[in-house]
C-alpha cells in the first residue's frame, strides 16, 4: 500500500506528459495557420516574383581594364 501511494505522489513523469500535450496543441496551432494562411502567402511570392521578373535590370557597367 505505501508503494501505491508513493506513486500516485511522484510527479515526475506528469511534467513530461504536460510538455508533450503543450507541443502537441502548439503543432496543431501551426499546421492549422499554415493550411489558412497558406495561398495567401503563395500569391504573394507568386505576385513578388511577377514583378520582379518583368522588371528590367540595371545595366552592368563595363569591366574597367
Amino acid at each position: 500500500m505505501n508503494n501505491l501511494v508513493k506513486l500516485f505522489r511522484d510527479e515526475k513523469g506528469q511534467t513530461m506528459v504536460e510538455y508533450g500535450l503543450l507541443i502537441a496543441l502548439i503543432s496543431i496551432a501551426v499546421i492549422a495557420v499554415l493550411v489558412v494562411l497558406g495561398p495567401r502567402i503563395a500569391s504573394f511570392f507568386q505576385a513578388v516574383d511577377t514583378q520582379l521578373a518583368s522588371s528590367t535590370p540595371a545595366p552592368v557597367p563595363p569591366p574597367v581594364p
